[in-house]
Formats: structure tokens, sequence, C-alpha cells
């Protein structure tokens, strides 16, 4: 015989999903994606040089400020990055918290950044392109643009991570997470990342 679900447990479980939050972090392996793709080798075009990304907001491994968050502006932060591979055509940038209890939440999806872009301001527009090129994808809201850290309890780990691509990526405005790593596939020249914490009080 079914059984109804009764009604409180599923308010619980509508909460849960609209929130992209969940429990502490794993101790292991704090500091590193879970999520990491492997890079085209130097002999395929790929180059092994100090490409890095880095926040004037935060430093990896600490606090993302309020202002970043659902608790404050909820803008985007600031971004900057060095030394790309040579060959680079164009950059993408996904933002996400794999510490989320229904699974890894995307807070925002970027693609097609020009080959000369080196940095991010704070509070990027959330529109679908923006006036270099770029274009927004969407996240685990379904809305376009950045979404900041929102956690219910607990310390979320929140990953930025840049990707430096060989081509720039036919996609339209909208596309998912899963559908930007399927079309970086074969085209990732290098990847650099920052990751922030974040603990609402």
């Amino acid at each position: 015989m079914n059984k109804l679900i009764p009604l409180s447990l599923l308010v619980i479980l509508v909460a849960f999903a609209a929130s992209g939050c969940g429990p502490e972090p794993s101790p292991a392996s704090p500091t590193s994606s879970p999520e990491a793709l492997t890079p085209v080798p130097p002999e395929k075009g790929g180059q092994a040089m100090s490409f890095e990304l880095t926040s004037t907001a935060f430093a990896t491994g600490e606090p993302i400020p309020r202002k970043y968050t659902c608790d404050g502006d909820d803008i985007s932060p600031p971004l900057q990055w060095s030394d790309p591979p040579q060959g680079t055509q164009s950059f993408a940038l996904i933002s996400d918290d794999p510490d989320a209890p229904m699974g890894t939440w995307v807070h925002w999806v970027l693609y097609n950044l020009p080959a000369e872009t080196r940095a991010l301001p704070e509070a990027v527009p959330l529109d679908a392109d923006l006036p270099d090129g770029s274009r927004h994808g969407q996240n685990s809201w379904r809305w376009l643009g950045y979404g900041g850290p929102c956690p219910p309890g607990g310390t979320h780990r929140y990953f930025f991570k840049l990707y430096a691509l060989d081509t720039a990526l036919d996609l339209t405005a909208g596309a998912s997470k899963e559908q930007l790593l399927q079309a970086m596939e074969g085209h990732i020249l290098a990847q650099a990342e920052i990751m922030g914490v974040y603990t609402r009080q």
C-alpha cells in the first residue's frame, strides 16, 4: 500500500532543497576542490605556469566577508588572476559548495571571458550576456549569475575555480555547470582556484 509523505516532512525536504546548505564539511582535504579536471598536457598546447586565482576580499581558507553572502549584499567578490598558459583563448569560472546535503550546490557559472581578462570586479551584473562577451550560466537556484553563500548551519567551503581554455565555447547564456564541463572537455589548458569558508551567525 502506498503511504503519503507527512506534510511536515515534505516542508522540511523542500526547505533543504531551496537553501543549498548542509552539515559540517569533511575534515579530509579541506582546501582541495573535490572536482578537478585534467588539463591539456604541454605537448598538446597546455603550458605549466604559475596560473593563480586570488581575491582582495579573502585568502584561501579564510572566511568570505558577509557582504558577498545572502546575509549581506549578495554580490560577487572581486577576483584576479595571473600567468595564464600560452594559447589561452577564453576563461570559464565555476563557484560551488560541495558541503550541501542535497549534493554540490552551484553558486556561479560564467564563461567565454576574453583571453585578455585578468580580473573580475565585485558585483558582476547578473545579465545573461555581459558587455565583454562573457555569458552567465544557471546556478542551483535556477537563475543566472552569482548567488552568495547561504548555509543554514555549520561551516561550508566555497570554491571558485577558473579554467583557461584553448577555445571560446559555443554555448548560449543559461548553460548549466554540467553543460559547461562537457563543453570544456579536452580544452582546459590550466585550472586555478581559491576557496573561502562561511558560517552564518
